[in-house]
This record gives C-alpha cells, sequence and structure tokens, in this order.
C-alpha cells in the first residue's frame, strides 16, 4: 500500500513568488510596446522588473482573508452605532461641519485613487507591481464604501451629507481635493505612483487618519474611529508600498533621479495644499481637541516626514522645493481657511460659525506667536458686526489659484500682513497663483493647467448665468438648510432637542 507524504509547506516567498511572477507570461503575438505603451513617455528608465519586491509578500488569497475579519469587525460596529442612537454621542453638533467636508472631500478621492490604481496595474509592465497595484485599488474602493456607508447613518437626521459626491464637484473648497486627484489620474504611471504613494499616503494620510482619528474618539464618533483605524492598517501598507516604488525607480537608473525629484517637489505641494482643509477640521471643527494641527505637523510632518528624506538622501533626493514655505504657513493656514469658510459661508454645505472665547484662548495657547496678533482681532471685528445685525459675508467672487483652484487667502510666507498673489502669462492669457508652489507646478506643465474647470466661473454659465438662486440648485444646496451659520441652524436645533431627550427625564 501506497503512503501519501504530506506535502512540504511553502515558505512566504515562494508562496508569494508562485502567485506574482509565476502567474506572469511573456507577450507572443503583441510587442512589449505594444502592450505597455506609457511606459516609455515619462522618460523612466526600468531594467528589470523582477527588482520590484513587495515588503509585505502579501497575495491575493491571504488579502480576502486579513480584509474580510476587518470588514466583519467594522460592520458589527457600524450597526451598534446605528441602533444606540450613536450620533447623539457626539460632544457637538458643530462636529458634523468635519464629517462633511471629510465626505464631500476625502472619500471622492479614495474611488478617484481606486480607478488610478486599476488602471496604473494594466499599465505596468512587472508582475510584482501589478499585483501591489490590483491590491491597493481593492483597498482604494474599500475605504471609500466603508467611509461613505460609516457616515450615511448622519444623513439620516442632520444637513448637508445628502449629496456629497455633486458637492465634490461642483463647491470651491472641494475644488483643491478634485484637482488633485484628476491631476494624478491625468498623470503617467511612475507619476501616479508618486502623487499617489508619496504625497497622498505619506503627506495626507498621516495627518488625517492619524490625528483626526483621534479627534473623532475624543469627540464620540466611534463610526468614524472605526472606519479611520480600520484604513489605517491599509495605510501602512500603502506608505511602505509607495516608498519601495520610488526606491525602485531610482535604483533602476541614475537618469530617473531629477525626474523623481520633479515629481517629488510638485505632489508634496498639491498635498500640502489640500491639507488645509484637515487643518480647518483640526483647529476650528473638533469640540473637543487632542491636538492642534501645528502640534500634529510637528510629529506626522517635521519628524515623519524629516525621516522619510534623510532616508531617501542615500539616492540624492533632497527635501521638496516648498518645505521650508510649508512650515512658514502652518500657523497661519487654519485660520486663513476658517475665515474664508465663514465670509462664503452661504456657499458651503456645512455651517459655520464665530468661534468662542474658550474656543479662541485655546488657539491662543497653541499659537501663541500669531492667533492674538493676526487672527483674534479678525474674529473679534466680525463677531462685534455680527452683535450689530450686520453680519459679515462677503459675496464678491474669490480670485482663484489656476494650480490648487483654492482662493487666494494665504499670505506672503515672511510677511503674514501681506495677501500672497502671483501671476504668469501664457500665449497671451493672464493666469494667477497662490504661492510659488502653484506657479512652479504651472509653468512645469502649463498645457495641463490652462484647461483646469475652475467652480467660480461657473457662476456666470449655463445653467446658472449669474443666478445665486440657480447656483444653489446646481449645487444641490438648500439656503440656510445645509450652509449658513451653525447657530440656530436645524442641525443644532435637531441635536440639542434630540441630545436633551436622550439625557434627560423630561
Amino acid at each position: 500500500m501506497d503512503m501519501k507524504t504530506p506535502e512540504k509547506k511553502l515558505g512566504i516567498k515562494e508562496r508569494y513568488r508562485y502567485l506574482t511572477r509565476d502567474l506572469a507570461w511573456e507577450p507572443s503575438y503583441r510587442s512589449h510596446d505594444e502592450i505597455y505603451p506609457y511606459l516609455a513617455y515619462e522618460g523612466i528608465k526600468i531594467h528589470d522588473w523582477d527588482k520590484w519586491e513587495d515588503p509585505f509578500r502579501l497575495t491575493m488569497d491571504a488579502y480576502w482573508k486579513y480584509q474580510g475579519e476587518k470588514e466583519r469587525k467594522f460592520y458589527a460596529i457600524i450597526d451598534a452605532h446605528a441602533q444606540n442612537n450613536g450620533h447623539l454621542n457626539i460632544t457637538d453638533g458643530r462636529y458634523l461641519s468635519a464629517l462633511k467636508i471629510f465626505l464631500q472631500a476625502i472619500s471622492p478621492g479614495e474611488y478617484a485613487a481606486h480607478k488610478g490604481f486599476s488602471r496604473a496595474g494594466r499599465e505596468f509592465a512587472g508582475a510584482g507591481t501589478q499585483v501591489a497595484c490590483q491590491m491597493q485599488a481593492l483597498d482604494e474602493i474599500r475605504h471609500a464604501q466603508t467611509q461613505i456607508h460609516a457616515l450615511s447613518n448622519y444623513n439620516k437626521y442632520y444637513n448637508g451629507f445628502h449629496a456629497f459626491s455633486d458637492h465634490r464637484d461642483r463647491i470651491w473648497y472641494t475644488s483643491v481635493a478634485r484637482s488633485f486627484f484628476d491631476d494624478a489620474m491625468a498623470a503617467g504611471p511612475f507619476e501616479f505612483m508618486i502623487a499617489i504613494g508619496f504625497s497622498f499616503e505619506y503627506v495626507l494620510t498621516n495627518l488625517l487618519f492619524v490625528p483626526f482619528m483621534s479627534g473623532a474618539a475624543y469627540n464620540g464618533d466611534m463610526a468614524t474611529v472605526t472606519f479611520g483605524f480600520s484604513a489605517q492598517s491599509d495605510e501602512a501598507r500603502h506608505m511602505t508600498l509607495g516608498l519601495e516604488c520610488i526606491k525602485f525607480m531610482l535604483e533602476q537608473d541614475p537618469d530617473n533621479l531629477p525626474i523623481v525629484q520633479k515629481w517629488i517637489d510638485k505632489w508634496f505641494w498639491r498635498g500640502f495644499r489640500v491639507l488645509g482643509l484637515v487643518s480647518t477640521m483640526m483647529d476650528y471643527m473638533l469640540p473637543k481637541r487632542v491636538m492642534s494641527w501645528r502640534e500634529a505637523w510637528e510629529i506626522y510632518g517635521v519628524e515623519n516626514g524629516g525621516a522619510l528624506f534623510k532616508d531617501l538622501a542615500f539616492y540624492g533626493i533632497r527635501p521638496p522645493k516648498g518645505w521650508e514655505d510649508a512650515g512658514k504657513a502652518i500657523d497661519h493656514m487654519s485660520h486663513q481657511f476658517m475665515l474664508g469658510f465663514y465670509q462664503w459661508r452661504f456657499g458651503t454645505a456645512f455651517h459655520s460659525w464665530i468661534p468662542s472665547d474658550d474656543d479662541m484662548n485655546w488657539l491662543s495657547q497653541k499659537y501663541p506667536t500669531t492667533f492674538d496678533k493676526y487672527y483674534r482681532p479678525r474674529w473679534d471685528y466680525i463677531r462685534k458686526a455680527e452683535a450689530e445685525g450686520k453680519p459679515f459675508k462677503n459675496f464678491g467672487l474669490a480670485k482663484l489659484c489656476q494650480c490648487c483652484q483654492l482662493p487666494c487667502v494665504f499670505t506672503e510666507p515672511d510677511d503674514p500682513s501681506q495677501l500672497c498673489h502671483r501671476q504668469t502669462t501664457y500665449k497671451g492669457e493672464i493666469y494667477h497663483f497662490c504661492s510659488d508652489g502653484c506657479q512652479d507646478v504651472f509653468e512645469n506643465e502649463p498645457e495641463k493647467y490652462v484647461q483646469a474647470w475652475l467652480p467660480m466661473p461657473q457662476l456666470f454659465q449655463d445653467p446658472v448665468n449669474g443666478d445665486l438662486a440657480a447656483w444653489m440648485d446646481w449645487a444641490f444646496l438648500t439656503d440656510g438648510k445645509d450652509n449658513g451659520e451653525y447657530p440656530g441652524s436645524g442641525d443644532q436645533l435637531n441635536f440639542d432637542r434630540w441630545r436633551g431627550l436622550a439625557t434627560s427625564n423630561t
């Protein structure tokens, strides 16, 4: 009788090789250039695709098991949150404005990253890179889905959550995130990896998913905490994969160095402008704050970013061109953003408000050299006008940056008393910018950015034609319900009434 011998269990390296390299094949009736037409035009030279290694050696069968377990835990918590009226456990209804911005600007970006990685996986030639792109594409669509599912419960009770995908495409402050991802998806596959693997995952994710999700926990929002930390376990892998892809390009050919450096310069600044939304959410929209934007930047920007660039210095990479200007902006950007949100509050899909005395005292402690000098006087002026029955509203159209598409509300790096404005002429047309960084990005690729769709000019085009009420309809906003000041809003009245019913015997 023949005895069956147990098959030898494959090691991680062998299993990874069988489920990546051994699934690939060499083309026989189409040339390599025909199958992968986008590999050459960016100028990146790759000599050996097999040199690219996934440090996690994650295969698809392990991926499904790993993510499936996370899904079961995630939806168990989300169901419990909904069944137990978890929306009443948050500290204050003002916190909802931060969630609305997240859903309008960040969640559609996750879906855009999913589409971009699906495309990049087809355009890269290496089997290991293709598999990694496939799994990251699945991660990104999962992130979008879990965020939408988690926040959908708030849509049952509060305003401004109902048309987040339309708000992403049609409202001015979300244009910075939309243009970031449209720019990345319109780039070649190698630049896309820098845009997402470096800028989105390394620059943005650390400063969003860790400190902001901690703020969600401080404010009693377990639904957001759950999807945030469920995603962060993937983001750690994404950051490592992005860094490995950068190193792979730099190790393949010395001619790749100046191209990669140019992309790092560009995408650091593009990502930094998106972080303006995050800074405002952290400093102004969390009733109970875990840390200031400045403190988060010191930990996740200066320390983590400094360590990253020390690592990449071995390959000849220097810190991004806009690194010093970014450091100078840290003490100002959240205040400048919030003042913009307040003065144009009729054009937002969330509520804004004048900071309370307690809020301003906290901001003064966290920004001792700037807040009392530059920003408290402005809020005091706005509060005085409000008390006199003359609420401060700016119905003028802001000048938008042609690159990041934000209003030009930022100040000179070395002079916070002066607005920063740059302009350049291209083919007889004048284009405006909010910073040296955005002007540099434009001047490197002017043909790409002259085509930018800007939200402000839409007011004078079909179907709006200068009618503010028609713009509200087009942007899926109900004036005074989805926007305006938080005090006296439907969100405040509902939250206070329902919270009172939940915590009292009357």
